[in-house]
């Protein structure tokens, strides 16, 4: 298993677009892969269950991820996260 704490930094927080993005990232694993907010653990896989977590900007996560491609997997996760979805101030 490989976890890793990261701040989400995007004006829209994991919403709409930025999950999209990120749930389509996600999907590229075979591991399994979650997100950690606060006492909830969301499923990096469902862009509903994403959504539904409420996460904004400056909120912190953990995204973990368990299987044969987590390092690359959590790598990828946290570098889409630290790149602000490439939005625009």
């Amino acid at each position: 298993m490989k976890r890793q704490q990261v701040t989400v930094t995007n004006k829209a927080g994991l919403h709409a677009r930025a999950a999209s993005i990120f749930v389509s990232e996600a999907g590229k694993y075979e591991s399994d892969i979650d997100v950690i907010y606060g006492e909830t653990r969301l499923n990096a896989k469902s862009i509903m269950g994403l959504m539904s977590g409420g996460i904004g900007q400056g909120a912190t996560i953990v995204i973990e991820a368990n299987g044969d491609d987590e390092e690359e997997a959590v790598d990828s996760l946290v570098a889409l996260i630290e790149s602000g979805f490439d939005e625009e101030d």
